[in-house]
């Protein structure tokens, strides 16, 4: 069963000059789907419409087999069962958290309302103001609040944006959390692949307005559709024709760091340019027959000039 099913949805003229075209896509229920794309691509426009809060011009959206209308046939915008979180959330000041959530609790009883604070890591945040969070704080309490009015869809427009690695580690978990116990579905935007490729059932990139691919996070960052998708979702390279045949592999446009095996008895060598530490790995590019290939290895002594690897046409998982 599908708990999102968007047809054709067409939008008015965006600030990029470029309108929502023809947008289509289903969410079947409990699905985690990330929605990417550049800056300024429709991905937050899309989410409001179909959260209820921008009118669609054209198409169709349905949520939990009900139609949403739009702000422009409502008293109030936004779309009953769908919980949306901008990146621009607010909080009263002067409050307390523990009153914020009184005022949002409309079902959940204290004891179970004491549970989902403790999926949100929230708990000990109760006695405090707002003023007295920090910003991935502030997102969790923003979070929890909404998860009172029990959703069955969660959008999140970019969460990860402006939140240090302990923060955005901990939203991870949190997040993973509520698709596991509350059964959830959902869907969120962001532009950094290292934030979606680990959590996304699946993919929809989005490019001025037009969805471009669509497919499991695995199957779109092995075969992208384009340079601009490649690019999305981490390093690449193409290869020549002549190296191709080098490496006997035919019908591959783009090539990862994981399709080098580093090593010292591999089978080709070439010259390192660039060697670059990421704390787990190191990224290494490697001239080779004039072109420069990109590879990451564990292990790699800077001071080394010649490196020597084997070529993988497909990584194991």
């Amino acid at each position: 069963m599908n708990i999102l099913d968007v047809k054709n949805l067409q939008s008015d003229v965006l600030s990029g000059g470029f309108t929502l075209e023809n947008i289509s896509f289903t969410i079947p229920v409990g699905k985690k789907v990330a929605l990417m794309g550049q800056t300024g691509s429709g991905k937050s426009t899309l989410l409001k419409t179909i959260a209820g809060f921008i009118q669609h011009k054209g198409g169709t959206i349905y949520f939990d087999e009900k139609k949403v209308l739009g702000p422009n046939y409502q008293l109030v915008a936004g779309e009953k069962g769908i919980a949306y979180l901008s990146q621009y959330f607010e909080l009263r000041n002067n409050y307390r958290m523990e009153e914020l959530f009184d005022y949002a609790n409309e079902e959940f009883t204290k004891e179970q309302a004491h549970h989902l604070f403790e999926i949100c890591n929230v708990n000990y945040l109760q006695k405090r103001k707002s003023v007295e969070l920090s910003g991935g704080e502030k997102q969790r309490v923003a979070l929890a609040r909404l998860l009172l009015t029990k959703p069955k869809l969660l959008i999140l427009d970019e969460p990860f944006s402006n939140l240090d690695n302990i923060h955005k580690s901990i939203l991870k978990n949190v997040l993973d959390t509520i698709a596991q116990e509350l059964k959830i579905t959902c869907l969120l935007c962001s532009h950094d692949s290292t934030d979606v490729l680990p959590w996304a059932d699946e993919l929809i990139i989005l490019d001025q307005g037009k969805i471009i691919q669509q497919n499991t996070a695995k199957e779109v960052y092995t075969h992208p559709s384009n340079d601009l998708l490649a690019g999305l979702l981490g390093d690449y390279c193409t290869l020549t024709s002549s190296l191709q045949k080098t490496f006997s592999v035919a019908n591959m446009n783009y090539f990862r760091p994981n399709n080098f095996s580093i090593n010292a008895q591999g089978k080709f060598s070439g010259v390192v340019k660039k060697c670059l530490f990421y704390g787990s790995y190191y990224k290494v590019e490697v001239e080779f027959e004039g072109e420069i290939l990109i590879m990451n290895c564990v292990e790699f002594l800077e001071k080394e000039k010649i490196i020597y690897f084997n070529f993988i046409q497909s990584v194991k998982h």
